[in-house]
């Protein structure tokens, strides 16, 4: 996916907490479910579940999002994007939009959400950054990606694999060398959303 100086990157590309079944994934055309075990939780202990069998469905979703043309201009457009529905037993769900947005200085950079974790009661969030064309002008504008989650509310943490570009917008991220900086924190959580293998994490 490439970005251009007056349009926002694509479809942006949960929640729970830590002992969620491990993943689903993103499918086109049609949302595709998995029905997993039903276990009981515990009333009360929102957002630390006790969970081993929750339903997660993963799929698409149109939505209508305020989409950066340049710096200044935004203007709403309606996308198709990854949804992911997660259905905790005994657990309120609030569908939000998980946006990853980066300032960068050229039409030249791609990014995309390439995993979402659940991790120590968070969802943690890994996206890459890329120049994909050094050439591009240079001219200043966001590039962004977005999933829908429909989950219990908890904190969202951003991971984004690339060199940080200058500004201070993008403060707001932690970025990181390689996802082998992370792994073993995300191999000890579970996996919600995985972007398909051809734009898989390098």
């Amino acid at each position: 996916m490439q970005s251009k100086p007056l349009i926002l990157q694509k479809i942006i590309p949960l929640s729970l907490i830590v002992l969620l079944l491990p993943l689903a994934s993103c499918q086109v055309e049609r949302e595709q479910a998995g029905r997993l075990p039903d276990v009981n939780v515990e009333p009360g202990r929102l957002p630390q579940y006790d969970i081993e069998g929750p339903d997660v469905k993963v799929g698409v979703a149109k939505r209508t999002v305020t989409v950066p043309k340049v710096i200044v201009i935004q203007e709403e457009q309606t996308v198709e994007v990854p949804y992911i529905d997660v259905d905790v037993p005994g657990a309120d769900r609030k569908e939000r939009t998980i946006t990853t947005e980066v300032e960068v200085p050229s039409s030249g950079y791609n990014l995309e959400i390439q995993g979402i974790y659940a991790l120590n009661n968070e969802l943690w969030v890994v996206s890459q950054l890329e120049e994909e064309n050094p050439n591009a002008p240079n001219t200043r504008v966001r590039v962004s990606d977005r999933v829908v989650v429909n989950s219990p509310d908890i904190p969202v943490r951003q991971y984004i694999i690339g060199e940080r570009p200058p500004g201070s917008f993008n403060e707001q991220y932690t970025f990181i060398n390689n996802r082998q900086q992370i792994a073993s924190e995300l191999e000890s959580g579970q996996m919600l959303y995985q972007k398909p293998e051809e734009t898989a994490l390098k």
